[in-house]
């Protein structure tokens, strides 16, 4: 304590005093907007700017780029597992057992929607896709409904 003040605010107070005697900076107030840190300054338009010279120089040095041709629609291949229609098939593709329990065959169905959901597949398929997952989702409720209530 310098004097009954301590020495953050003797310090303070002489920051304030040199600062009320230092001259301010002359404000350029034609390209100045108050509250942003910097000014406004028009560019010049008489020259490109060095970025630019230098970006065009290295770009002239390149070859020209071969033109690619378009490539020849794909026709989609159906996976195999999409003419597996029949109930039959679509139970022995869950692989549903008389002992699964509800959390079985909860994580059977998710298993199966990974593979089947329309969503997964080209759109010519999803129609294919669709069915698949009602049928699978029919079957697999249908062993819960046996299981009886909860």
């Amino acid at each position: 304590m310098l004097f009954g003040k301590s020495l953050f605010q003797s310090v303070v107070e002489r920051l304030a005093e040199e600062a009320e005697e230092a001259d301010p900076a002359p404000v350029m107030s034609a390209y100045r907007v108050s509250g942003l840190s910097s000014g406004f300054v028009a560019e010049s338009v008489d020259h490109a700017p060095a970025e630019a010279f230098r970006l065009d120089a290295y770009l002239a040095l390149m070859p020209e780029p071969m033109p690619v041709p378009p490539a020849a629609p794909v026709k989609p291949v159906m996976p195999d597992h999409l003419t597996r229609l029949a109930i039959e098939q679509i139970a022995e593709d869950l692989e549903l057992k008389a002992d699964d329990d509800r959390e079985r065959l909860g994580e059977k169905r998710r298993a199966f929607a990974r593979h089947n959901h329309p969503d997964g597949h080209h759109p010519e398929f999803r129609d294919k896709a669709t069915t698949r997952m009602k049928i699978a989702n029919l079957l697999v409720d249908e062993a819960i409904r046996r299981l009886g209530p909860v």
